[in-house]
């Protein structure tokens, strides 16, 4: 957007930490025009193969991060994206971020990270433990097992599972495999609340991940004797993640001193509540009405709706009060892998001369609905939603001597709008009425994928009006903080961008993807419903082989493979 700063201009940053890199985004409030960004990549990436401070090989279905990196956005990106933008920083009156969810830490009571202790560094489990580390999912097995043993009220609210991804799994799997970091951590932090805190000085909760990874309902969490029964030593959990809690929207503090050198913003400017990337998105994309579900598509897919009745949905990742804006109730559900596994297939399976997405989808795209006689299962990074299970695998049905690469892209691509018509369909089936697609993330640009979930989900798509949905969702959560806008609906009516029915489903391949649907059900249904648990045992057998040729990590308990499987 080509605009410039007038001297009395207000502007507000927004801050979105990602799974490999944050970006910093300058928007003006009075209209949302975006007027600077810049990108820095964390240094650490993600760590699933191998420590970085040391080298040493990480087990299967690890995921961590070194929360400096966190850090380095603030002091790369924040001045380089007010450098781009021209804006004096005297200008800037507040600063907002959003942060992929569930990504938690343990640190000590004043926040320091223990991975940043001299004598942990070494020590994988005291590391940021990043939304897709799926190595705790016995440990949510047992969690749910037990909720609906005691009829804990609860699970419900979590469409009767707790996810592996989720801050009691992580934190009873590091209990149980290194119990001197547990002990050792004073609090158990999203790093979204965490960064705010570097940001303000002061420790604050958002009502947001409290509700739907902290298992916060009804004003209370978990109750101590139901932690004991999981574990005598984690009954006292809730006294780690229990802090002062604050809406969305709201001021967290003012910039510290710290922070403002490291940004060069000036101190004391507003520090907004943090908040995770999709939820903080649906203001930007102008949808915060009840109906309009968002689809935030990236590595992975996170689909959150706002209602107005509370309902229980089947395997959804919950429904908090205010979760999404206040008022209404926000329901979450989500895909584990999207952008992934199309990537996963361009730099893993595809072979030279197709090795691109470019290529790909150009030909993909040719084929009429249903010639490739393919459906796949969008497993590649387990099940999120409905399943809630993390071991499920992908699958590909119909393959021939006569399948290509473009066939196997196309049904790649299908297999995850397929997942997304599941969840809409079991928000419907619970009350929760889906009238409208609205997308936003990195995958918006590929114009076959957007029509594809249109046929398939039979609803009008709408797409976000901003490349950086979560950054100016952000902002937009800061200019609210700093007192610019009354609250986030009238910010969002004012800031945000989208282009309505940018996609129409077609009544013809709508028909023929209700067909191939079916199929995918079906086989929903079989290797995920207990029809048969042959991807189940193939991950036991896969993982007991892996356990056996890696040792455990510095610190961890190894547990027997009876147990792990």
């Amino acid at each position: 957007m080509n605009v410039s700063a007038e001297p009395d201009d207000r502007f507000v940053i927004g801050v979105d930490f990602g799974t490999l890199s944050g970006r910093a985004l300058v928007v003006r409030v009075r209209d949302g025009a975006e007027l600077g960004t810049a990108v820095h990549a964390y240094r650490s990436g993600v760590m699933d193969s191998a420590l970085a401070a040391d080298g040493q090989p990480l087990p299967a279905d690890w995921g961590l991060q070194d929360p400096d990196d966190y850090r380095e956005v603030l002091r790369q990106a924040v001045p380089a994206a007010l450098a781009a933008s021209g804006v004096d920083a005297e200008q800037v009156v507040g600063i907002g971020i959003d942060f992929t969810a569930c990504t938690v830490l343990p640190t000590r009571a004043d926040g320091t990270p223990l991975c940043e202790l001299p004598d942990l560094r070494t020590r994988p489990h005291a590391y940021v433990k990043l939304w897709k580390h799926h190595a705790a999912q016995q440990q949510a097995d047992r969690i749910n097992a037990l909720a609906h043993e005691r009829g804990e009220p609860w699970i419900g609210r979590y469409g009767g599972k707790i996810s592996a991804e989720w801050q009691y799994a992580k934190a009873l799997q590091l209990l149980e495999e290194d119990p001197e970091i547990y002990t050792r951590a004073e609090r158990w932090i999203e790093a979204a609340d965490w960064i705010v805190w570097q940001l303000c000085g002061a420790e604050t909760r958002n009502v947001c991940t409290a509700g739907y990874k902290g298992i916060r309902q009804d004003g209370q969490y978990p109750s101590r004797d139901y932690l004991a029964a999981l574990n005598p030593d984690f009954a006292g959990f809730v006294e780690k993640i229990d802090g002062p809690l604050v809406a969305l929207g709201e001021r967290a503090g003012g910039l510290t001193a710290e922070a403002a050198a490291w940004t060069g913003l000036p101190a004391g400017i507003a520090v907004a509540v943090g908040n995770v990337d999709a939820h903080v998105t649906a203001a930007a994309a102008q949808a915060l009405e009840p109906g309009r579900l968002v689809a935030i598509m990236g590595t992975s897919t996170c689909h959150v709706v706002n209602g107005t009745e509370l309902a229980e949905v089947a395997g959804m990742c919950g429904v908090v009060d205010g979760g999404i804006s206040a008022g209404q109730w926000g329901y979450e559900a989500g895909q584990s892998g999207v952008g992934d596994i199309f990537g996963w297939y361009v730099e893993h399976a595809a072979p030279d001369g197709y090795a691109s997405h470019e290529t790909l989808t150009e030909q993909a795209a040719e084929q009429p609905v249903g010639a490739h006689g393919l459906v796949a299962l969008d497993w590649w990074n387990g099940n999120r939603s409905l399943l809630v299970n993390h071991d499920l695998s992908g699958v590909i049905v119909g393959l021939t001597l006569a399948t290509r690469p473009p066939d196997i892209y196309r049904a790649l691509l299908e297999s995850t709008a397929y997942g997304t018509r599941m969840i809409i369909e079991a928000f419907a089936d619970a009350g929760v009425p889906v009238d409208e697609l609205v997308v936003a993330g990195g995958l918006t640009g590929n114009r076959l994928l957007m029509q594809i979930y249109a046929d398939v989900t039979n609803r009008p798509l709408s797409i976000i009006g901003s490349a950086q949905g979560p950054a100016l969702g952000s902002a937009i959560h800061a200019a609210v903080a700093a007192g610019v806008h009354a609250d986030v609906p009238t910010a969002a009516a004012a800031m945000g961008r989208v282009t309505r029915d940018a996609y129409l489903p077609d009544p013809e391949r709508v028909r023929a993807y209700d067909a191939l649907y079916a199929e995918y059900r079906r086989l929903h249904d079989h290797f995920g419903r207990g029809g048969d648990d042959v991807l189940l045992r193939l991950r036991s057998i896969r993982n007991a082989a892996r356990s056996a040729a890696v040792p455990a990590p510095a610190g961890e308990v190894a547990l027997p493979l009876e147990v792990m499987a």
